[in-house]
């Protein structure tokens, strides 16, 4: 089998502009795109917070540019998805749906995967009302009434920062109490903007694309009833799962499954294992930190692959 000098498992800002620079420094970078080639931006619509684009860019469209530069730059992509690495000794293995090969230094970026209630509205009219990132969407939603959906601490962050925009936030919970932290309860319950559905679960949204959310239908879990509220839009803010699971065994994890890097850095607890983007970042969870994280990934892998 091959031995590259860069593989990168994942895509998005992150995988992408790890591609750009490490093909920069003529590395000849393999991508392995993954299940969902461009990340979590290829399922949103607008993005009006990723610097140089006064105008905004559709999220697919930013993450084709970020494809084909890297592409320009000699990056080879894969449209396939890791199975199985052996990070136990180098060169590391790597093994895709069609593909196996050897890598002197890996770079992951595999990113992280909003939890979702598995409700197909949710699928239909994500990133046309549906979201589970208020930071990237609430500024669409000025002087609107949305839901935001979960009682734990991202929940509260969701509803809290919304406030900013929003004329209402209903926060609707399948308990009758938040699991959230007592300062993040406080915040909430001290919010005028905000207020509670509890002991309810979404049964459907209701809307369209081309109009976007209209309304929200819930059922309360103790007597079955159904409400329906309109509503302009629903956030997600039930958390996010690292897409991990392929290197459980092969590297340390943080307890929520995230990947634990060292010093500030990329560097991993493998040697010559980078990662970047939301695979290992829980706070930030954006496209421009993501980038930043890329290019810093390969910059550390370029010097790792010097002195090696």
């Amino acid at each position: 089998m091959n031995t590259r000098k860069v593989v990168i498992i994942g895509s998005g800002p992150a995988g992408y502009t790890a591609a750009i620079y490490a093909a920069r420094a003529d590395l000849h970078p393999l991508v392995f795109e993954g299940i969902q080639p461009g990340g979590q931006l290829t399922i949103t619509t607008e993005v009006e917070n990723y610097p140089g684009f006064p105008e905004g860019i559709l999220g697919p469209e930013l993450m084709d540019n970020m494809r084909t530069q890297a592409q320009r730059f000699g990056a080879e992509i894969l449209s396939e998805t890791v199975s199985q690495v052996d990070f136990s000794r180098r060169p590391f293995y790597i093994k895709g749906d069609s593909t196996e090969i050897y890598a002197e230094a890996v770079i992951i970026a595999t990113g992280a995967s909003a939890k979702l209630m598995n409700i197909p509205s949710e699928q239909k009219l994500m990133g046309y009302g549906v979201s589970a990132c208020a930071t990237c969407d609430g500024f669409f939603f000025r002087d609107r009434k949305v839901l935001v959906v979960g009682g734990g601490d991202s929940a509260i962050e969701e509803a809290s920062f919304l406030t900013k925009f929003a004329s209402a936030v209903r926060i609707i919970h399948r308990r009758n109490e938040l699991r959230a932290s007592k300062i993040m309860r406080d915040r909430a319950f001290n919010n005028p903007k905000i207020s509670f559905i509890w002991d309810c679960v979404v049964e459907e949204i209701l809307g369209e694309k081309g109009t976007g959310v209209k309304a929200v239908r819930y059922k309360n879990v103790k007597t079955g009833e159904i409400t329906e509220e309109p509503f302009d839009g629903v956030f997600l803010g039930i958390g996010h799962t690292p897409n991990t699971a392929v290197f459980r065994g092969q590297l340390k994890l943080d307890e929520g499954g995230y990947i634990v890097t060292t010093h500030g850095r990329s560097f991993t607890s493998v040697e010559g294992v980078f990662a970047a983007g939301d695979v290992h970042d829980s706070i930030y969870k954006q496209a421009v930190t993501a980038a930043g994280a890329g290019c810093r990934a390969a910059l550390d892998a370029e010097k790792f692959l010097e002195g090696h």
